[in-house]
């Protein structure tokens, strides 16, 4: 269903708002470079730091600028039940080819917590459901009999996978069929990710190597593994120092090298990257011939 290079999008904030018309040109950016498809809202977009009305008008403005050209995946995860339902709501009539919801955090359900919550969405809206699972936000971790049990619902077609084991590509397959969509949520890793079944990856670093990432996905998907290890080697500093400190600063640095017109405010409780993590970014992008 979804494939190949797909960015997290960074949201544009000015003056502490959202900038409408830089995350319109981000979106053809992203078209015009390879990507597959696009993701508002998810971490990188600093959804956590967003009201419900402002969650949602970044969705309609992604959908509407995309206007059909790739498939939009809607953050529209919540630790909350019934929110995560309004997000889908609003993604589905807005849209949205699916949307991307994240195990809830914080409250930290059992598996069948998970099981209860993801049913409850996928019979009370339709779109198509990403599962999201990174325990290292989430600490919550989604077994693969319980992604298993879930991937039986007809809404439920795929996961982002960030729990940073790979050999899950491969258990969940066996699991879930050759049909469900494995995506990767981790760049660094993806290489090993698609050798062993995966479809593509929710990307960090394509916010700023669209065409690169793209060009690695197409790699992949093609089987011309010496080629993608070669945009691997080019690329893994870059992956490894988006990472350096609190994502998304150091990607929202990168863009400012990158894109000097891009607006790079974050909203607290994110702050700017330290001077380590910037000058690892500074020596990633010179490593990746993107400055």
């Amino acid at each position: 269903m979804f494939s190949g290079s797909i960015p997290a999008l960074v949201t544009p904030f000015r003056n502490g708002r959202f900038d409408e018309a830089a995350f319109r040109a981000f979106v053809d950016f992203q078209i015009e470079n390879g990507s597959s498809a696009l993701v508002p809202c998810g971490t990188t977009g600093e959804s956590a730091t967003m009201s419900i009305d402002e969650h949602n008008h970044v969705v309609a403005v992604c959908i509407d600028q995309a206007a059909g050209r790739v498939p939009v995946i809607a953050g529209c995860g919540s630790n909350d039940t019934k929110v995560a339902l309004e997000h889908m709501q609003h993604a589905k009539a807005a849209g949205a080819a699916a949307g991307l919801v994240v195990l809830p955090y914080y409250n930290r359900p059992n598996q069948d917590g998970l099981i209860a919550h993801y049913t409850y969405l996928a019979e009370n809206c339709d779109l198509p459901i990403i599962l999201y699972n990174v325990p290292a936000r989430t600490v919550t971790d989604i077994s693969v009999d319980t992604m298993a049990t879930l991937a039986r619902l007809p809404t439920i077609v795929g996961v982002k996978d960030a729990s940073g084991k790979v050999e899950r590509v491969a258990a969940q397959r066996l699991a879930c069929g050759a049909d469900f969509c494995q995506l990767s949520g981790n760049d660094d890793m993806a290489l090993g990710f698609m050798a062993m079944g995966g479809v593509g990856c929710i990307s960090v670093t394509a916010n700023v190597a669209p065409r690169l990432c793209a060009d690695f996905q197409a790699a992949c998907l093609s089987g011309d593994w010496k080629g993608a290890l070669a945009l691997q080697d080019r690329l893994f500093p870059l992956h490894s120092a988006l990472f350096t400190d609190a994502s998304p600063g150091p990607v929202k640095y990168a863009l400012s090298r990158t894109r000097p017109d891009f607006p790079v405010e974050l909203r607290l409780p994110m702050t700017w990257p330290s001077d380590a993590s910037r000058k690892a970014v500074d020596a990633a992008l010179v490593h990746a011939g993107l400055v």
